[in-house]
């Protein structure tokens, strides 16, 4: 049996999560991107007090280790390392759209392929392909998008779009074969991804992990006030 923490940070909504194996003990969630930082120690704490269990009965810490947000995705992983470091436990690494194509794998058992979005602004989005077992067909990736975007796989498989990066595709493509729906993922999401890799010591390297961005990361100059 394992006890595990389970953090998402990625996109807009913040999630944690505690469970020992598949059952969920305690849950916490913020919907304010902008106080990501500030919110998050004091949710894994509370989550901890309410199930009533100690820190160190933890035996790894889950992480969404991106694509998504710059800021997000530091914030999940360094509160990840931090606990790891402090509490001597394994750090397990999840793909954001790994997680995503799970939670929609959940509530669409078709045959249909799943393809994750996360916004990556503008015409830009964070995607992949995966089929029904999870498998990834097209490689995580930044990908600006247009009407001809996956034509060629539209010709021949159906293919769900979700995540928050969709909604701008549903409004370029028209294809019959493209299905859209509103997927919800969080950090629930990573409880069987984590709990499998668990079991086959699929761990990250504390030390040296980092997220998975898929593009570089600018930061503007501000400009003088004068």
């Amino acid at each position: 049996m394992a006890l595990l923490l389970t953090i998402d940070t990625a996109v807009e909504t913040a999630s944690v999560c505690l469970a020992q194996d598949e059952k969920l003990l305690s849950f916490e969630i913020n919907t304010s991107s902008r106080d990501h930082a500030a919110w998050i120690q004091p949710a894994i704490k509370k989550m901890m007090e309410h199930s009533r269990r100690k820190f160190s009965e933890l035996d790894a810490i889950a992480v969404s280790v991106g694509p998504g947000s710059y800021t997000g995705l530091r914030i999940g992983l360094s509160t990840a390392k931090g606990l790891c470091y402090a509490l001597g436990v394994p750090l397990i690494a999840i793909g954001t759209l790994d997680m995503m194509a799970f939670a929609a794998a959940r509530q669409y058992s078709h045959q249909q392929l799943l393809c994750p979005m996360i916004d990556a602004r503008r015409m830009e989005v964070f995607t992949a392909v995966f089929n029904q077992k999870l498998d990834k067909i097209v490689s995580p990736m930044a990908l600006i998008i247009d009407g001809g975007t996956f034509s060629s796989m539209l010709e021949t498989e159906k293919i769900l779009f979700f995540g928050n990066g969709a909604h701008k595709f549903s409004l370029l493509c028209k294809h019959p074969n493209a299905l859209f729906a509103p997927i919800a993922a969080d950090a629930s999401h990573l409880v069987s991804l984590s709990l499998a890799a668990f079991a086959e010591k699929r761990f990250a390297d504390t030390a040296y992990c980092e997220p998975l961005y898929l593009k570089e990361f600018y930061s503007a100059i501000p400009k003088p006030l004068i």
